[in-house]
């Protein structure tokens, strides 16, 4: 009876979606794996010592505003990552694979995270500046100044964690090319596809293992300082021993998450839609 209901609610959520929002959320995913694409490009030019930095996404936001045309660019990733959200507030509810309440809670807070990323690629596009600073350390500030402040911080570490080793298992598995429409891709697809995501989820999941601990370092210590985003993660890797090694294979792994985010532009298994 449960399956029943479950299969006539997604097919009146494949009569109510029209197919433009599925093409718009295409375009989120493979605005979001260009900005990935360049952290990882700027954070390799430093480990080998060809300029670049360690930079999070307003970082790689600025960088692209530099380039020709990048300001068109930043227009296409602004309004392409609303797509993205727009897919995200979808899945949390409408519930297209469904989801358990602790995955849907999570498309909430992908969607107000990229919701930011998309205001600031819109405002330097538009030369009014950014949000600017450290967003981590904004927000653990926030949390620090509320009854049990430091449980919050701490809280949110553990979820960042948690996510992060989501990300490693899932990448080390190769259980995410199940997201994949994989009839519509050819052999090289299907390679390049599952190299990108294995490195690049393992990668990225490092990375918010790390932002998870520097939550946790901030509500044990009570200091906003503490809380440090992806620049400051990867900044942190460049100053352990080998560091320039780690930070090499590390940011490789991050463009590769850039191109698997492009990849899952072309070829994301989506429910709604023609």
């Amino acid at each position: 009876m449960d399956a029943s209901i479950r299969k006539g609610t997604t097919e009146k959520a494949k009569r109510e979606i029209k197919p433009w929002v599925r093409r718009f959320a295409r375009l989120g995913y493979m605005s979001k794996g260009i900005v990935y694409f360049l952290i990882g490009v700027l954070a390799f030019m430093t480990a080998i010592g060809m300029g670049g930095e360690t930079t999070g996404t307003t970082g790689a936001l600025r960088s692209i505003a530099s380039m020709p045309l990048g300001e068109i660019l930043l227009w296409v990733i602004g309004i392409g990552l609303i797509g993205y959200i727009f897919w995200d507030v979808i899945k949390a509810t409408k519930n297209p694979d469904n989801s358990g309440k602790v995955s849907r809670i999570g498309y909430f807070v992908s969607a107000v995270i990229y919701s930011s990323i998309a205001i600031n690629a819109i405002r330097i596009a538009l030369h009014s500046g950014s949000s600017g600073g450290n967003s981590e350390q904004t927000i653990s500030a926030r949390l620090l100044s509320q009854p049990y402040g430091q449980w919050l911080v701490g809280i949110v570490g553990a979820i960042i964690i948690g996510y992060g080793l989501y990300e490693l298992f899932t990448g080390l598995s190769g259980r995410f090319m199940k997201k994949f429409q994989a009839g519509e891709m050819d052999r090289h697809e299907k390679k390049v596809a599952r190299t990108a995501g294995k490195m690049g989820l393992t990668a990225r999941g490092i990375v918010l293992g790390m932002i998870g601990f520097f939550f946790i370092q901030t509500a044990w210590t009570a200091d906003p300082s503490q809380s440090k985003g992806l620049d400051g993660a990867l900044s942190e890797l460049a100053q352990q021993p080998y560091g320039q090694l780690i930070l090499g294979a590390v940011a490789l792994g991050l463009a590769l998450y850039g191109i698997y985010q492009i990849a899952r532009g072309r070829y994301q298994h989506m429910s709604f839609g023609a």
